[in-house]
């Protein structure tokens, strides 16, 4: 088990796990209100173990082990926090692995760092949530959600243009979502300009995508970017 470190970012204290290897390096983001602990974290870090690849994963602002009031969260805060773990601790190539809401983050790290991101996998990815989810923001805070982070997500969407990115993309989603509907992994698959994205449906699963032959997808997913290129 590697140990949890902080790394200073705009007087944010972000906790992080970092298991150095070789590239490319893998970076895990975390979903809405979740943390680096979860079931496909801790996956995903232990099959980066067996393979001797380079992983890091994190807790945004206000969640898990950082520090910050998670209602003062925001996509604009929390992918700033995500190119900071990039910039200061990864080298090389990177595949980003996204889950719901990290999804989301991640398409917008790679438009960002496009020149290190080998390939992007979303697992049950949410890009646009505050659009497709919420009438207003005040649908929004009434269902939980701030109305700092609902402006933020009305200011970073992605799926009313083309998303100009051009390496591989997986996309891993329940057939059942409750949360993120499967016509949002369709909709994300035509916006992406990559030729090379392949949806990946899981017969009846829902959001969390944590049982063992679900993480068995993500993993396979990842083997199959890592081992071809």
């Amino acid at each position: 088990m590697t140990n949890t470190e902080h790394l200073e970012c705009g007087g944010r204290s972000i906790a992080y796990r970092l298991r150095p290897g070789n590239v490319p390096t893998l970076v895990f983001l975390p979903g809405y209100a979740s943390d680096m602990e979860g079931a496909k974290a801790v996956a995903i870090d232990a099959f980066a173990a067996e393979r001797g690849l380079g992983i890091v994963r994190f807790d945004y602002s206000g969640t898990g082990s950082s520090s910050g009031r998670f209602d003062e969260g925001t996509l604009k805060l929390w992918l700033e926090e995500t190119l900071g773990i990039i910039d200061k601790l990864t080298d090389g190539p990177l595949i980003l692995v996204g889950s719901s809401m990290g999804g989301w983050i991640a398409l917008h790290a790679a438009l960002r760092r496009s020149s290190r991101i080998q390939a992007v996998i979303g697992i049950a990815a949410a890009p646009d949530f505050t659009d497709w989810r919420f009438a207003d923001a005040d649908s929004a805070v009434r269902q939980g959600v701030g109305r700092a982070f609902w402006e933020s997500g009305q200011q970073m969407l992605l799926l009313r243009q083309e998303i100009a990115l051009d390496c591989p993309v997986r996309l891993i989603h329940g057939e059942v979502d409750p949360d993120v509907p499967l016509d949002v992994a369709f909709r994300l698959m035509k916006a992406l300009r990559s030729a090379d994205v392949q949806l990946r449906v899981i017969k009846g699963g829902g959001h969390r995508l944590s049982e063992p032959h679900e993480i068995e997808t993500i993993l396979r997913s990842i083997a199959e970017l890592t081992e071809t290129r």
